[in-house]
């Protein structure tokens, strides 16, 4: 269910009540990569933490306890919660008395999303709505700490998908977090998915391929999976597994399909200097355009004048069919060629 604006009429903005909501399932979350979770603005986030604090809603997590991550916030209990916007909005707007009493009826409501972060000794959860799984998927690589696996049998990410997951993909492994991933070798075929994945290669991700995966899966720090609900027909929904038992068969058939992949590494060879249809000295200025910053540089490095070093850069772009340098740089890298 889509609870986004319940609380409007107690005088939270849709972003505030998505924030107090994920501190009501997250308490103690660090606040300084929120936003990411969230897909929202930074500056819009932070604005909403401090109104959100100011208001009383949140609190800061290591006054409470001392195991507490350091900056990390706490929601206020939602009997609390309530009751303070609730006493906010009937001192401002006596004539909306009868709406505004009405958000003491959210109390329930939102103690059961703050049960939703206590363990539950395992199990497994079927989920059947898109955006409940996306959320969940969202969620759980965000917290992650060791490693993400997963095994994905796409043919091409949308720039939709790769808009989406890039940030959050790019925050794991800049916090060290181990990705291994298996996607079909066909989705190299497509020039944004392959860019992509020689992306998260390059940032640290350890990518491989194989020519004919059906199995789908995902799992975080060897302890939560996730896998369709019917192989068959993945719009009948996933199941998220933390039972044990089932994880480790899940981590069992990773490895299976992971040891008879071959790495993205492999497929990138370098091809024979005379397959690519660039002078050498054209080759060296490419090579240079993706590593110096200006071209009176790049001229110096090569001992040529920068009138023909610019003159190399414009045939390249014509030969690659690119619009501007860093689309050749990333062209070239797709194409093997540097």
């Amino acid at each position: 269910m889509n609870n986004a604006g319940t609380m409007d009429l107690l005088g939270l903005s849709a972003l505030e009540e998505r924030v107090y909501r994920h501190f009501l399932r997250h308490p103690g979350t660090p606040t300084e990569d929120i936003h990411l979770l969230l897909h929202a603005r930074r500056g819009d986030v932070r604005a909403a933490l401090e109104r959100l604090t100011e208001l009383g809603l949140l609190r800061r997590a290591d006054d409470e306890n001392e195991d507490a991550p350091e900056g990390g916030l706490t929601a206020a209990d939602p009997e609390i919660a309530v009751g303070l916007l609730t006493d906010r909005r009937l001192s401002e707007l006596h004539h909306e008395l009868q709406q505004v009493t009405r958000g003491r009826n959210l109390v329930a409501e939102l103690r059961a999303e703050q049960s939703a972060h206590l363990p539950t000794g395992g199990g497994v959860e079927r989920m059947t709505n898109l955006t409940q799984i996306r959320n969940r998927i969202d969620d759980l690589a965000f917290f992650a700490r060791e490693e993400i696996i997963s095994v994905e049998p796409y043919q091409a990410l949308t720039p939709e998908n790769i808009e989406h997951a890039r940030p959050l993909d790019s925050r794991c492994l800049r916090r060290g977090v181990r990705i291994r991933n298996v996607v079909l070798k066909e989705a190299l075929d497509d020039p944004p998915t392959a860019a992509y994945l020689h992306e998260l290669s390059a940032q640290g991700a350890s990518i491989r391929t194989a020519p004919d995966i059906a199995e789908r899966i995902l799992v975080y720090d060897r302890h939560t999976a996730l896998v369709p609900a019917n192989p068959a027909d993945t719009s009948r929904g996933a199941l998220v597994a933390q039972e044990p038992g089932l994880v480790a068969s899940v981590l069992s058939l990773f490895e299976r399909i992971w040891d008879q992949a071959t790495d993205l590494s492999h497929l990138r060879d370098t091809p024979p200097s005379a397959s690519i249809p660039l002078s050498p000295m054209e080759l060296e200025v490419l090579k240079s355009m993706c590593r110096v910053t200006k071209d009176e540089i790049g001229a110096r490095e090569l001992g040529i004048s920068l009138r023909t070093y610019r003159r190399h850069v414009a045939d390249i772009l014509r030969t690659l069919n690119a619009s501007n340098r860093p689309h050749a740089a990333l062209l070239a890298r797709e194409r093997g060629w540097i």
